[in-house]
């Protein structure tokens, strides 16, 4: 039998997948659970592979199952974006929304926010992914990446959310051990703590002087005997005394306000990486999109000046 697959099919099984057995699915479809048992068995027919591995409480999906359900939800994504670009359903957020945020910020912030999302878009469905690096910006995998820095890319639109700054702190204990460094080059001294994150050259801190034309730029090439790719393990190590870290102020914010951190090198300037939306181009009429940047932005910009990222 040749395959086939039929655009009926995509969302069946998206509802199948979301309601994780075939009663719920039955329910939530409005049909028996027969009638959906007959229905998947179908389809499976049709495609000549095995969809959903099922026992008599609970189902998952199989390999090819996770498959066809990333592409059937694209599809239906598409097709949202389609009927949105046409003014069919342009004034209700609706359908599958892919989200992505690095570890950290996504815990502490995204993950908030989409709840208060959905709680006041209940059409829309999002799917949050944390990684440590954001994917390419040519990966069809997400709708929209939260990041840091406004990526030099035409194809996407980078929306600006708030400022970011990173900045370079130490507990007291071990800069009343080991001294407070005065000027850039002292961190050459120093242990520091690093953080391999992104495409940034691993352990060269940069800090500038100055204003304007007088401005001038050091690159400090930094060691230390502690690293990590994640953030939060970087930040204990160094209330724990072990080091300075460079670290976003969103981040370090409430241990430097209550004094377990202390800032370092306070007159000397650290690259921004302003916090950004970003998301391709074809998407810019999509309404569950642009509801959820409008909505990320106004959330940033509720919170008081002092706690600002």
């Amino acid at each position: 039998m040749t395959p086939e697959i039929q655009p009926a099919d995509l969302g069946f099984f998206s509802v199948l997948a979301a309601a994780g057995s075939l009663s719920a699915a039955a329910r939530e479809l409005g049909i028996t659970t027969p009638a959906v048992s007959k229905h998947l068995a179908l389809m499976e027919s049709r495609v000549g592979v095995s969809l959903v591995n099922r026992t008599t409480r609970r189902m998952s999906l199989t390999s090819e199952g996770e498959i066809y359900l990333e592409h059937a939800r694209r599809i239906l994504g598409e097709i949202n974006d389609m009927a949105e670009l046409l003014g069919v359903s342009r004034s209700t957020p609706k359908g599958l929304l892919r989200v992505n945020a690095t570890l950290g910020f996504g815990r502490t912030h995204v993950a908030p926010i989409i709840s208060r999302f959905v709680r006041k878009y209940p059409q829309v469905e999002v799917q949050l992914q944390l990684s440590v690096n954001p994917p390419p910006l040519t990966d069809d995998s997400f709708d929209v990446c939260i990041r840091f820095g406004a990526p030099p890319d035409a194809r996407v639109i980078a929306r600006h959310i708030a400022p970011n700054r990173r900045l370079l702190c130490a507990s007291p204990a071990y800069l009343a051990k080991h001294g407070t460094p005065k000027v850039p080059n002292d961190l050459t001294r120093h242990n520091c703590i690093g953080i391999r994150q992104g495409e940034e050259a691993y352990g060269l801190w940069r800090l500038a002087s100055g204003r304007g034309r007088n401005m001038t730029t050091e690159a400090i090439k930094t060691r230390g005997n502690l690293t990590t790719n994640d953030g939060e393990i970087a930040v204990n190590w160094a209330l724990d005394g072990h080091g300075i870290l460079m670290r976003a102020e969103w981040d370090i914010e409430r241990h430097l306000k209550n004094g377990h951190l202390v800032q370092v090198l306070p007159h000397y300037y650290t690259p921004d990486a302003d916090i950004h939306a970003v998301y391709p181009q074809r998407h810019q009429l999509s309404a569950r999109v642009r509801a959820f940047v409008d909505f990320v932005a106004l959330s940033f910009t509720k919170r008081p000046a002092a706690s600002k990222p």
